[in-house]
């Protein structure tokens, strides 16, 4: 009922008539377009130009005013979202998992964890936190500076404070740190660990070799290591894999020399971090010599092949990756194998052109984007369906945003250009429909200037509207109805 009042309203504005028949086929181009959609089944109704789309599909659909907001939801994945002045405010749902936030600092989220038991957070970040669960042992609260709590935050499975960074505890698997006056001072104890240091005048850490039960009940070495500095960075001296078929000894006395040592590896600096480093890697079979690392770097072996004079040329391989660059950034290549994905980009003056092919060397099948910024950006994927979209300013440098393309996109997509391989349908739309073309290998379908001349032809005929006034017949000779 809505549509049908939009459309109608278009109509009588138009001073055309609002039978029916009209309400059923009407195209106004920029005011008022429907039509299926070309890369998945469902429909598009878009009006007034690029600022109102609706999207529906068996199980849900999406809409939304650019930039204003837009919203989607789908019963069949059990998914929800929101979005208001992205990256203003967003809120995402995906079953009971759930995230509300305003400018990544102000959120809420909830749901249930491996476990199955619910917990909710608040964050204002970064000053106060909180978590409330069924499990009163998951609960915590933290307003920093003052005091707090946190469980599985920041990287660690726990942190206490008081008055941060006067005094904090933190504790990561059985690693505990009790920090005083953060980064200063600290003392470490664990499974066979212990340590303290005064930072930057001298700092010590010790482990034993100790056993732990892995997540398949086989029992395995943690290994052991002994730490030292003094004056850091100025001297450090640390062993570690004790207990391991590879100890390795590392030792620096900066900016004199720095070396590692171990079975598999030999790689010794000088006068850092302008000198020179050799390296002989005998576990990977390699030779390298840096002077200085990383911008110029020369490296020979099966392990890996390196020539790079920064900034002007570098060409580096090894067993699964390659890396090359002409006046970087002018132009970079990158390529990553590890069957069946094989991945390669090239790049120019970092965003300015872009293109990435992902084969599926099992399957024999390729995906493909290629952005140009900000005139263009074109994908193909593993289904070898494809689109093109001019104009594209965001695209190129937030590439996969689906808040971006949902949000933003309709304002600049002066043409967008969609095949669907299986099906052999495919649409072109210039200027938010001005004009808007539409093919299958059973039909064609054309709109011009605000639907001033449509025309169809089908297994039904050929007929079509100039100035919304019929023309053109079926098959039967019965023309068609206004």
């Amino acid at each position: 009922m809505t549509r049908k009042l939009i459309i109608g309203l278009v109509l009588l504005c138009l001073g055309s008539p609002t039978s029916q028949a009209a309400l059923d086929s009407y195209h106004a181009g920029p005011l008022f377009d429907e039509f299926p959609l070309t890369l998945a089944p469902g429909s598009r109704t878009e009006a007034v130009g690029p600022f109102f789309n609706l999207e529906q599909w068996e199980d849900g659909r999406q809409w939304a005013v650019p930039p204003l907001f837009s919203a989607g939801r789908d019963a069949g994945t059990d998914w929800a979202d929101f979005d208001l002045l992205y990256p203003l405010l967003t809120y995402d749902r995906y079953g009971s998992e759930y995230r509300f936030q305003i400018l990544q600092l102000f959120s809420f989220a909830g749901g249930k964890n491996q476990e199955d038991a619910e917990a909710r957070r608040f964050t204002l970040f970064p000053f106060y936190f909180r978590q409330r669960s069924a499990d009163p042992a998951k609960n915590y609260t933290a307003l920093l500076p003052f005091y707090g709590d946190l469980r599985n935050r920041l990287f660690c499975d726990e942190i206490h404070f008081v008055i941060f960074p006067a005094y904090s505890r933190t504790r990561k698997k059985s690693v505990v740190t009790e920090n005083y006056f953060v980064p200063f001072y600290h003392v470490r104890r664990g499974d066979g660990l212990a340590g303290w240091q005064l930072w930057p005048f001298y700092g010590t850490e010790h482990k034993t070799v100790t056993t732990r039960t892995n997540g398949f009940g086989d029992v395995e070495t943690v290994p052991g290591h002994d730490k030292k500095f003094v004056l850091w960075p100025i001297f450090l001296d640390q062993n570690q894999g004790i207990g391991t078929e590879n100890p390795e000894h590392q030792r620096a006395f900066l900016p004199f020399f720095g070396f590692t040592r171990s079975p598999q590896r030999d790689s010794t600096s000088y006068l850092w971090p302008l000198g020179p480093t050799i390296t002989d890697d005998r576990a990977r079979g390699y030779h390298e010599v840096d002077a200085p690392w990383p911008l110029i770097v020369f490296a020979h072996g099966e392990g890996k092949t390196t020539t790079r004079v920064w900034p002007f040329y570098s060409h580096a391989a090894s067993t699964n990756l390659q890396s090359d660059f002409f006046l970087w950034p002018i132009y970079k290549f990158n390529r990553f194998q590890s069957p069946p994905l094989d991945r390669d980009r090239t790049r120019i003056a970092f965003f300015l052109y872009s293109h990435v092919n992902e084969r599926n060397t099992d399957a024999h099948t390729v995906r493909q984007r290629t952005d140009f910024w900000p005139l263009f950006t074109h994908h193909r994927d593993f289904n070898g369906d494809t689109r093109l979209q001019l104009l594209a300013p965001l695209e190129p440098l937030l590439p996969n945003n689906k808040s971006i393309e949902r949000n933003y996109s309709p304002l600049w997509s002066v043409w967008r250009a969609e095949r669907n391989a299986q099906t052999g349908a495919a649409s072109q739309s210039l200027l938010w429909n001005l004009y808007r073309r539409e093919t299958t290998p059973e039909s064609k379908k054309c709109s011009l200037l605000f639907g001033l001349f449509q025309y169809q032809s089908d297994s039904q005929g050929r007929r079509g509207r100039l100035f919304y006034v019929p023309f053109g017949r079926k098959d039967g000779g019965q023309a068609p109805r206004g």
